[in-house]
């Protein structure tokens, strides 16, 4: 006899079955720390990490996120945007319904974080809540730094998260 969760769930595996019975938001920090500011996502990720807030990293691509946010009811996206507002912006929209400026335009991702929710959308596995902390970026070359002003939006996204509700410290 196999372990109870797999009579109950069927094909669902451990992850999938963890994530939906977490109590707190699953947290995905995503980005290329090749490329100057897109770093933001896996920067402010590792710092909610190390605060003692679990939290993953990713690169972006649509089918990666949909994977990591399979089964999960409460995500939060952390990713550099190109909007056209000051470097250092950060911007935060409720998943159900992207912005205008969020295009694939200026990703580094093949398809991105927009995409991954289009996608999941029309497939009918959009995560119950989903936010999106966009920071805006203006240095993506390769091999370029991270932006003070993308590092000082990094430390405010990370407190915002860490304040919220349900996240356990």
């Amino acid at each position: 006899m196999g372990h109870p969760a797999f009579s109950r769930f069927g094909a669902l595996g451990y992850h999938q079955i963890a994530k939906t019975q977490m109590k707190h938001p699953l947290i995905l920090g995503c980005g290329n720390r090749q490329r100057g500011d897109d770093a933001a996502g896996i920067l402010a990720a590792e710092r909610l990490g190390a605060l003692g807030i679990a939290a993953e990293v990713c690169a972006g691509e649509a089918s990666e996120l949909m994977d990591a946010w399979s089964g999960a009811d409460d995500v939060i996206v952390i990713d550099a945007v190109v909007s056209g507002a000051p470097a250092g912006t950060v911007h935060l929209w409720d998943g159900q319904h992207p912005p205008a400026f969020a295009t694939s335009a200026g990703s580094t991702h093949g398809l991105g974080v927009v995409q991954a929710i289009e996608l999941a959308r029309a497939l009918g596995c959009l995560p119950t809540r989903l936010r999106v902390y966009g920071i805006e970026g203006r240095r993506f070359e390769i091999g370029s730094e991270v932006s003070p002003e993308v590092e000082r939006a990094i430390e405010q996204v990370v407190r915002r998260i860490a304040a919220g509700p349900g996240i356990p410290r």
